[in-house]
């Protein structure tokens, strides 16, 4: 399991411009079974998903596909962390440690 955090560097402005094709973007690592979670950190200066993969080398490629990411509006900060208690509907995304 991932934490993406992403944090704008250009003018919400810049941001704004993209958000549409980002939003698609979304969408569709949601169809695909990536994400879990995801939305605006406050104060806007960036955001927050929560996501799933084989390893991080697939989400790197997801990442790096982002319209925000392809941009230039935002770096992203990603963190693998092994998630061994989860809320009930979570469950299926539970790992054992190593």
């Amino acid at each position: 399991m991932f934490v993406l955090e992403l944090t704008y560097t250009a003018p919400l402005d810049a941001v704004d411009a993209l958000l549409a094709d980002h939003v698609a973007w979304l969408e569709e690592q949601y169809a695909k079974g990536f994400f879990l979670a995801s939305g605006r950190k406050n104060p806007r200066d960036g955001g927050v998903i929560l996501a799933v993969a084989e390893d991080r080398a697939r989400i790197e490629e997801i990442v790096a596909g982002d319209p925000f990411a392809v941009g230039g509006v935002c770096t992203y900060r990603v963190t693998e962390f092994v998630a061994t208690k989860t809320a009930p509907e979570l469950a299926r995304h539970r790992q054992t440690s190593d």
